[in-house]
């Protein structure tokens, strides 16, 4: 019996025992951190799309800086960021919508470095840069991922204030004088640093999916976004560890295993709250049930949300 216990023992701890899947655990939870607390502004904000044109966009930047022989993350970042910068200028001199010119953008740019990997001799492979080599990952690697999650979280944390009532309501933002411009590009640089340390982790595409998933999730349990962001945090976190430890004993990628996992935990809370706003309704007369949906429906206000 003894030996049969730690047999299976051994075999639930094997995961720990390979370098590679050490650097493999380190660098999702690095990743997770600055995704999940983005993922709250990005999903209040309605930027959702933002992330997924910036992830899509930074394809050219990692040519290009193969060809100029530069780290392909300033190459990324460049392009992510010439990305947010020419969707904000097209939409402010033009009648378009910012979610038709991000389509526009992003689209353009993905397809400009899809042709690029075709015309240039590239070390880089580009499934993954798409998909992410989480378990092909270096220590330096990791390294630049702490790096990243330090300077994300370090801006959030002094301008998180400023950054939640711009977020809220941009027009009172500015009438109170905040500088409105600094926090949207502030916000642009942060997302950009974001998915450029995602990148050899989770690769482009599924980027999008911890930039949206934990914070949409989130939305749907709290009214409080301090409540909101540490929900999403564990989401992200918890997840990502899972993700990678049961890619081991499946035999699947850990990328796509750890959106998996987030995309079940959503259904599940959606079905959840659902449930729990029609049990809750029952009870209520029709005035009382249209101000709950109200309330289901928004954010305590940056007020309160930062009261003491």
């Amino acid at each position: 019996m003894t030996s049969l216990f730690n047999s299976d023992l051994d075999t639930l701890l094997l995961p720990f025992s390979f370098t590679f899947m050490h650097q493999a655990f380190v660098i999702v939870l690095l990743v997770a951190i600055p995704t999940s607390v983005l993922s709250c502004f990005l999903v209040l904000k309605g930027w959702s799309l933002m992330g997924d044109a910036i992830s899509h966009s930074v394809l050219p930047g990692v040519i290009l800086a193969y060809v100029l022989s530069i780290p392909y993350a300033i190459g990324a970042f460049a392009a992510g960021m010439f990305c947010a910068l020419a969707t904000g200028f097209i939409k402010d001199n033009s009648r378009l919508k910012e979610d038709t010119v991000m389509g526009v953008v992003f689209s353009s740019m993905f397809g400009l470095g899809l042709v690029l990997m075709t015309k240039v001799e590239t070390g880089v492979h580009l499934d993954h840069i798409l998909f992410g080599d989480v378990l092909g990952v270096s220590w330096t690697d990791v390294l630049e991922a702490g790096g990243i999650a330090l300077l994300v979280i370090s801006f959030i944390l002094f301008k998180g204030r400023d950054l939640l009532v711009f977020v809220f309501d941009q027009q009172h933002a500015k009438a109170i004088g905040l500088p409105v411009g600094l926090l949207h590009y502030g916000l642009l640089s942060i997302l950009s640093l974001t998915i450029v340390g995602a990148l050899k982790a989770v690769g482009m595409i599924l980027v999008v999916a911890m930039l949206i998933a934990p914070g949409a999730t989130a939305f749907l349990l709290t009214r409080k976004f301090q409540s909101m962001m540490l929900i999403a945090l564990l989401i992200s976190t918890l997840t990502s560890f899972l993700g990678v430890y049961l890619s081991f004993f499946i035999d699947s990628a850990p990328a796509p295993t750890i959106i998996m996992l987030m995309t079940l935990i959503f259904i599940c809370v959606f079905f959840y709250s659902g449930y729990q706003t029609k049990r809750a309704s029952a009870a209520l007369d029709p005035k009382d049930q249209k101000n709950q949906q109200d309330q289901q429906h928004s954010l305590e206000t940056p007020k309160e949300a930062f009261a003491e």
